[in-house]
């Protein structure tokens, strides 16, 4: 009895720290938490379809737009450098600790997870003519020295009406804030092995909108593999930017998966951003067999941007869906089964004003039909200037044979734990040439 009160007690400490401080916030944004638990954000418009839009039908309101459009196209080398020093531990239990009895099992059960993480990015970033531009990073990390390849990509303007960028790098497509489904850029077959996205991607201006084609492979063309046709996807999508909504639909194939279209709208009402997704898969490399899944969001803001929170339902109806899941500084890269059903999420983020950059998260994602919970409540803060610290308690709830006791938000999969980080981190950038 005393360790259940003591676990609730934990909970409701991390409700209570998120509404005690209503007058003192920061403006930051909704998403803090995922640079911790979640993927690091890739492009979600590209920056080759905005540049489209600008220089097509160009701003003459003032020279700011102006100059952002010329600094684009001016040739020359932009090298940056931007380093990286983590550590900290994550104490957990493989058991929950208060489903333990005696000390000798809450010993047995737990383990540190302690560690410490040195990176450094170096970027080039060369604007070789008018139309053709390429980008490059290299990275090195301790402990176990070695480098890697992060973006490696050339874009190239088509007469300023399509633009295309070709090469290693992450793109997404989706709105969800928690369940990203209508992001087919990461699907994958089951059990297939797959890494770091290669994407040949086309952006076309279409009046107040624009339409994407491209072509997707996951295939370790690093390691010198040469992608086979079932290896490669083709997508497109067409983006309708009105004034009073934003609509977007796209469709995805590969072989050996399910063929899959979206349809999503996002709006503002009363100053509530209000978001759905619609999903079909028609399995046509088997039975043609037909699913879907679907989603609707809100967010809203108070006290001026200083607290949000974010509601959303999502109906999945796919069965043995998987998606890739990309290297955060929290975990590796891995492939994860999407939940099936019914699953609800909310969030809050609560931001504390002042020289300490505080700011609260709570994140509640919760399976109904499996009686699952995964609750991570937590803070990051920035006492000096680029140190951040965060701590967090991810926690699996519910049921045992629940979807969020199998797939927790912490790194060793471990039901429940304590996540005490600090981060080192900055950088700088020079430009060579025009």
């Amino acid at each position: 009895m005393k360790k259940t009160a003591v676990f609730f007690g934990i909970i409701l400490f991390s409700f209570t720290c998120v509404y005690s401080q209503e007058e003192n916030l920061l403006d930051t944004g909704i998403d803090d938490i995922d640079s911790l638990f979640d993927e690091k954000q890739p492009e979600t418009k590209s920056e080759s379809q905005s540049n489209a839009r600008q220089e097509t039908k160009p701003d003459l309101s003032g020279a700011k737009s102006a100059a952002a459009s010329i600094n684009v196209r001016q040739t020359g080398l932009t090298v940056g450098a931007s380093y990286k020093f983590q550590g900290g531990i994550v104490p957990g239990w493989e058991i929950p600790p208060w489903e333990l009895n005696g000390e000798d099992e809450v010993k047995e059960y737990f383990n540190w997870g302690q560690g410490i993480n040195m990176t450094a990015d170096l970027s080039f970033d060369a604007q070789i003519t008018e139309f053709f531009r390429a980008r490059s990073v290299i990275s090195f990390s301790i402990p176990g020295f070695g480098f890697s390849l992060g973006d490696f990509y050339f874009d190239y303007n088509f007469f300023n009406f399509v633009f295309l960028r070709a090469g290693k790098y992450e793109h997404s497509w989706g709105i969800s804030r928690n369940f990203t489904f209508s992001n087919l850029l990461t699907r994958v077959p089951d059990g297939d092995v797959v890494g770091a996205s290669f994407v040949i991607k086309a952006d076309v201006p279409v009046g107040i909108g624009g339409l994407q084609l491209l072509a997707l492979t996951r295939a370790d063309i690093t390691g010198g593999e040469t992608p086979s046709v079932s290896q490669i996807g083709f997508g497109g999508k067409y983006n309708l930017a009105l004034r009073w909504a934003d609509f977007d639909m796209g469709i995805f194939y590969q072989q050996l998966m399910a063929t899959r279209g979206i349809f999503s709208v996002k709006t503002t009402l009363l100053d509530i951003e209000l978001y759905n997704e619609w999903l079909l898969a028609v399995d046509t490399h088997l039975d043609n067999k037909a699913s879907f899944a679907v989603n609707a969001g809100a967010v809203k803001s108070f006290f001026g941007n200083k607290l949000e929170m974010n509601a959303e339902f999502f109906y999945n109806g796919e069965g043995n869906a998987f998606f890739f899941r990309p290297e955060t500084d929290y975990r590796e890269e891995d492939t994860v089964l999407f939940a099936e059903g019914i699953n609800l999420a909310f969030n809050i983020f609560y931001r504390i004003s002042g020289r300490s950059g505080l700011r609260l998260f709570t994140n509640f994602l919760y399976k109904p039909a499996d009686h699952s919970v995964q609750l991570v409540p937590g803070f990051r803060m920035s006492p000096f200037q680029s140190i951040n610290v965060y701590f967090a308690v991810p926690m699996a709830l519910g049921s045992k044979e629940g979807y969020y006791y199998s797939n927790t938000a912490d790194a060793m999969n471990r039901p429940f734990s304590i996540t005490m980080l600090i981060t080192l981190n900055g950088g700088v950038m020079g430009r060579i040439g025009n």
